[in-house]
């Protein structure tokens, strides 16, 4: 089943499949596609708009983008036009430009994502420092790693190229690579520890003053 609110309007062509609700005041352009398992409330959604197993809340759709399965459009999420927000991706007082693409497990919060961003899977914006809210700029073309964390409030140029795993403190400049993250190492013939004797304890406790884990005096 489906619920509709009288605040609603719908365009042309529009399919609503079951398990959609609308709620508050919406507007739905012609030929958008909603459902299965929606929740629009107090929402814009321009032409040829899909979402799929989602929730928008107070946010606004350009024409062409999709949202889904299982994401999460918080109030003040503004996507341009021909954006993908795909599964598990929360979007909150964020704007994307156009053509931007977030389509696996992220968190963008309080940021501004020019047009072509690409941003990777598990790719987080953390806004919050405890106290207050801050903003994540990202220029236009640039690529984000995936696991990259950016520290807010912090400004990427434009077309830089964040490496997988990084956490961003800092600003960078245009046409930039940032890597954050510890090289790796590799130990050559590596033998792993030998299994205790039988009967043996499998941890000696260090003795007392010693610098081991249950500390000194």
């Amino acid at each position: 089943s489906c619920s509709l609110s009288p605040g609603t309007r719908f365009g042309r062509d529009v399919v609503v499949a079951p398990q959609t609700h609308f709620r508050g005041a919406n507007s739905i352009g012609e030929g958008c596609r909603i459902g299965p398992s929606a929740l629009i409330e107090d929402s814009q959604l321009e032409a040829d708009v899909e979402v799929t197993f989602s929730v928008v809340r107070q946010a606004r759709l350009a024409r062409g983008s999709t949202v889904g399965p299982f994401a999460h459009l918080r109030p003040g999420a503004v996507l341009g036009e021909h954006c993908k927000v795909g599964n598990f991706v929360e979007v909150k007082n964020s704007r994307l430009g156009s053509d931007v693409k977030a389509s696996h497990l992220s968190y963008l919060g309080d940021a501004q994502l020019g047009r072509g961003v690409n941003v990777g899977a598990g790719t987080i914006t953390a806004n919050f420092d405890g106290t207050g809210k801050h903003p994540t700029t990202i220029g236009e073309g640039s690529s984000i790693g995936a696991n990259a964390v950016l520290v807010a409030p912090v400004t990427l140029g434009r077309d830089v190229t964040v490496a997988a795993g990084s956490t961003i403190t800092k600003d960078v400049t245009d046409d930039a690579l940032a890597i954050a993250r510890c090289r790796q190492v590799e130990k050559k013939a590596w033998r792993k520890p030998a299994d205790p004797p039988s009967g043996a304890a499998a941890v000696n406790p260090p003795k007392q003053g010693s610098a081991g884990l249950a500390g000194g005096e």
